[in-house]
């Protein structure tokens, strides 16, 4: 990254494993015995990892997934919401914050973001699957958006402004007040899932997936996913300018014109990302 300031970027993140592959960079819920349960510490390791990758120069796409049986059953019941109940009311408005800044952050990112849901996604673990870009399934995975059946608003970190865009008002009213759980096939028909594989299937499909995005034209993506965030708010007319500006933009791109020459030349092109 050519324009930094002299904060250093992490290199150990303790608290989720990290890996980074020719472009992929992987966070793996790592506490299988607990389903992955969140603590306030891995909140906030993905809140300002988050923050991070765009100023990466070997990170092109992002994939999130978890081990053992869990993709990740939300806030651990004691390390958080027990925590909570002794916290006074400009503590706990910090811990919403946080939490609501790595939806916005998974949103707002430059870079494709795939979920490899491979078992429960509960709670804020649902929340941050539905962050994704993209929500690859195993067939056994399970999305519970359960915030109301433990006595807290269904609306939670960003939900209730991100789900009805993805399924419509009708649907994620549903899903938000009674808090049901929905299979891997539900969640495909109701286009909470972008596909679903077998079980054994998953890392393969996600792993594909992924290094397709990595060895593509990063540049086009990243623009394509911020006006596709971005225009959810805006009117058609400030929609089609910005569209306009971005495209512009892009055709004096290296990606662009090396599209070209390797049309001209009948070959595959070879994305720099720039």
């Amino acid at each position: 990254m050519t324009f930094r300031a002299s904060a250093p970027l992490t290199t150990e993140w303790e608290h989720f494993d990290l890996g980074i592959d020719h472009g992929v960079a992987t966070v793996t819920f790592a506490r299988p015995d607990n389903l992955n349960a969140l603590t306030f510490e891995v909140y906030a390791d993905l809140r300002d990892l988050l923050a991070q990758l765009p100023e990466r120069d070997d990170v092109d796409v992002l994939v999130i997934t978890g081990t053992g049986r869990g993709f990740c059953s939300g806030g651990d019941v004691h390390e958080i919401i027990g925590a909570l109940r002794g916290m006074d009311t400009r503590g706990l408005l910090e811990f919403t914050r946080m939490t609501g800044a790595v939806l916005q952050r998974l949103r707002e990112i430059p870079l494709p973001v795939i979920a490899g849901v491979n078992g429960v996604a509960a709670g804020a673990g649902a929340v941050i699957a539905l962050g994704a870009d993209i929500r690859v399934l195993a067939r056994s995975a399970s999305l519970h958006l359960l915030f109301t059946r433990v006595g807290l608003s269904g609306a939670d970190m960003g939900i209730a402004y991100l789900l009805p865009r993805l399924i419509g008002l009708a649907r994620a009213t549903e899903l938000l007040l009674l808090g049901d759980r929905v299979d891997a096939d539900t969640a495909l028909e109701y286009g909470l899932a972008s596909r679903v594989v077998d079980d054994d299937e998953l890392p393969d499909a996600v792993g594909a997936l992924a290094r397709r995005f990595a060895d593509g034209p990063t540049l086009a993506y990243g623009a394509t996913k911020a006006l596709l965030t971005r225009e959810q708010d805006m009117s058609l007319q400030a929609a089609v300018e910005t569209e306009a500006l971005t495209q512009a933009l892009l055709m004096t791109s290296a990606d662009h014109a090396e599209f070209y020459e390797a049309f001209s030349d009948r070959r595959e092109p070879r994305w720099t990302g720039r």
